[in-house]
């Protein structure tokens, strides 16, 4: 027998679909996505929810209930990414070059279906919904869309939090959910490594950063196998390494742009330290070096409490058989610092229909099955409301 709150998100999957499409055709990056907010504040006004706008610059919030009691906060991300999309639906992007290639289309229409769903009760407490802006970059002071809503009090007095990601390695009905820490740190390095530059029939009398650049970065590379405890994960890849434009002029610098990836925070700091150790290599033969570190998402905590409720949920509406088992991910989440201030944990909900290859999120071809939006929506609603039901019996 069907799940009542399973039943009901089913009922309302053209509700779902449709605004997902909407959001789809017209993707909107970082902190611009003002339609996407106007459609969701639109949305949630129709269904007669108080709403707040403008929250960590262009975010939504969604008050439900008496507010009397617990609080528990579902967060959904709403911007999308600098893609050109290749899928050929027929809702595909209509601006070239940005895409909802990670699912936050889905994320918000699914939310806006707890919205929906959760505004046919009454709810003794309040569940507080977040439109996030920017999750996938940061603005021009380094900070992304959580930690700027968090600053606007949008977490203030929330007990509990929750949110999903699309997963298109899984299949429709499955859930991947684990406790602890569930993915990674992310910082990222810019730097330059400096000569003299000249000619290149005269190496003798100049400086060559190219040069000086082999010895730097076969020390980057070094760094997880020889300066990190083996038992512990990080990740230092590099993405840019650029220098020169001519074959017989040496350049006056090379530069080097890469990403680390730790679950420790003792880890993150060595990683940290030793990339500028690498880069002072370059002074050592007598070229000089710029270095930038830019600190980025902390590592994501599951709150094991939290985490079990999303599993004993996800048996009762999907199926005894529904739990996948959960691997950490040295991929990076900003939803990681709204679990730093409230328990909290997000799941992975599979959107890949059977008999289709796995849907890799980033990549032009990205697709999910519309049949994974309703067991989305019912997921958050039920979850919210069993956190609600636990906080109020302490």
């Amino acid at each position: 027998m069907t799940h009542p709150r399973l039943a009901a998100a089913q009922a309302i999957k053209p509700f779902i679909v449709d605004l997902r499409r909407r959001i789809h055709r017209q993707p909107e990056l970082g902190f611009d996505v003002h339609k996407t907010a106007a459609l969701v504040a639109r949305t949630l006004g129709e269904l007669g929810i108080e709403t707040q706008t403008g929250v960590g610059k262009t975010g939504v919030v969604a008050y439900i209930g008496d507010g009397e009691g617990p609080v528990v906060g579902i967060r959904a991300d709403m911007d999308a990414l600098p893609i050109l999309e290749d899928t050929g639906l027929d809702f595909a992007s209509e601006l070239s070059g940005k895409m909802h290639a990670c699912g936050h289309d889905a994320h918000t229409a699914m939310l806006l279906g707890v919205a929906k769903l959760l505004s046919m009760q009454p709810i003794h407490g309040q569940v507080r919904l977040f439109f996030q802006p920017s999750e996938e970059i940061a603005d021009d002071e380094g900070i992304s869309g959580a930690p700027r809503m968090i600053d606007d009090g949008a977490l203030k007095g929330v007990d509990r939090v929750i949110a999903l990601h699309v997963d298109g390695e899984n299949y429709v009905g499955q859930i991947e959910v684990g406790s602890g820490q569930v993915s990674a740190a992310v910082d990222t390095f810019f730097g330059h490594v400096i000569g003299t530059g000249g000619h290149g029939a005269r190496p003798q009398v100049a400086i060559d950063p190219i040069w000086l650049s082999t010895h730097v970065l076969n020390a980057l590379y070094a760094i997880p196998s020889r300066r990190i405890d083996p038992f512990q994960p990080s990740v230092l890849s590099l993405g840019v390494v650029r220098g020169g434009e001519a074959s017989n002029v040496i350049p006056r610098s090379v530069y080097i742009e890469g990403t680390l990836r730790s679950m420790d925070s003792k880890v993150r700091e060595t990683l940290i330290t030793e990339v500028e150790r690498c880069f002072s290599l370059a002074r050592v033969f007598g070229g000089d070096y710029t270095l930038k570190i830019e600190r980025g998402y902390p590592s994501m905590h599951n709150h094991a409490g939290v985490a079990e409720t999303i599993e004993a949920t996800a048996r009762e509406l999907l199926g005894p058989d529904s739990i996948v088992p959960a691997m950490p991910t040295m991929g990076a989440e900003d939803f990681s610092y709204m679990t730093e201030l409230a328990p909290g944990a997000m799941f992975m909900l599979g959107v890949r229909k059977p008999g289709i290859d796995a849907q890799r999120v980033h990549t032009p071809t990205f697709m999910l099955d519309e049949d994974a939006l309703p067991l989305g929506s019912a997921m958050l609603a039920e979850t919210a409301l069993r956190l609600l039901e636990n906080a109020r019996q302490g």
